[in-house]
Parts: C-alpha cells; structure tokens; sequence
C-alpha cells in the first residue's frame, strides 16, 4: 500500500519525540522524582494551553466537511472533559494555581501559532497532529516502565491509553482525508507538522 501523508510526517516526526523522551522534565516524569515545583508551573502552562486547543478544534469544526465535523466536536468534548480534569485533579496534589496562572511567551507562541494555523483546514489539522500524535507516542513510550510516583503514573496512564491513541489515529486520518480531498498540500502540511513539532520541544521548557 502507498505510503500516506502522515505515515511521512510522523516518521520524520519521530526524532523530535525522542528529544522530548530524553528532555529534563519528561526524563524526571519517567524517573518519577522531577521537582514537583517545575510540574506544578508545567501543569499550569498545559492547562492554559489546552484551553486554547479546545478553541482550535472549535474553530477547525466550524469550517469541516461533513465527515469530519463530528471527530472534531468530540475531540474538542475529550480535551475539555478528560484532559482538562486530569490537570484539574493533579492541580490540588500539587498545589497549581490554574485559574490565576499567567501564559508564558512559550504558551503564547505555541497556541497563537494553532489558532492562525486554524483559519486554513488543512493546514490547522497538520499543525496540530503533534501534539495528539505526540502525546500518544510519548504515552506509549514511557507507559513501557512507569513511574512508581502514582501522580507521574496517573498522568503517564492518560496517553498512554488506548482512547487517546484512537484520537490521535483519527486526526492522522483526518489529514490525510483531507489531502486525498485537495483541503492541502503536503509542502504546507509538512511546513505546518515541522513548526508543530517545533512547539511542542520548546513548550517543556515553558515553567
């Protein structure tokens, strides 16, 4: 069978997630003995960032073909209910301030670019596979030898699902549709994937 889209992308992707893997605050999550100063400032910036990538699959929802409308609505549903809880319970064991929590430039920088990203279909579905792909992969990775810490485990567990693999497949899916459809092409897929991937290294530094 053809190689997809995708299957490019995320094969080009792949070294990125292995710079993440090897980043001193995801190492420290994988150990279970990073600071639990410098996730309690990471969990706030996540939290803000989610809130905005709510936004963008709202906004990617709005302009969707038929298809793809009700992915979308549901991804949005998962990332307000599911991924925003788990920050909500891991804030009160860590003591994280969401709601008075200031985005950093890096939050900043990561969420402007998804939202412009989202003005063009194609290109904000490519913009924003990795972080669903990538969270997915880093989930798989390190749910290989969890962290005893049950807080690092808990949130290791979450990405590590099977539920959000299938989400992240269904936006991988999703693009290639997309392109299949003429919605992009792979130089501005590509270009968008790069920067993604981009933003999501720099954002574990973002405390």
């Amino acid at each position: 069978m053809p190689v997809t889209l995708t299957e490019r992308l995320t094969a080009r992707g792949l070294p990125a997630v292995h710079e993440q893997l090897a980043h001193p605050t995801v190492a420290g999550i994988a150990r279970g003995d990073l600071d639990p100063a410098v996730f309690r400032s990471w969990l706030e910036q996540d939290y803000l960032f989610l809130l905005d990538y709510v936004r963008v699959f709202s906004r990617l929802a709005w302009q969707a073909p038929d298809g793809h409308l009700g992915d979308l609505v549901d991804l949005a549903h998962s990332t307000w209910h599911e991924e925003l809880a788990l920050h909500r319970g891991l804030a009160a064991e860590f003591g994280a301030d969401l709601f008075g929590a200031v985005a950093r430039p890096g939050t900043t920088a990561y969420t402007g670019f998804l939202l412009d990203a989202a003005a063009d279909y194609g290109r904000g579905l490519a913009a924003l596979l990795p972080c669903m792909w990538g969270y997915s992969e880093l989930g798989r990775l390190l749910a290989a030898d969890p962290p005893a810490e049950p807080r690092y485990a808990r949130w290791v567990a979450t990405y590590a699902d099977p539920g959000f693999a299938a989400l992240a497949a269904r936006c991988a899916e999703m693009l290639d549709e997309a392109h299949a459809a003429g919605l992009v092409d792979e130089p501005t897929a590509a270009a968008a994937f790069a920067e993604g991937m981009r933003h999501e290294l720099a954002f574990w530094d973002v405390r």
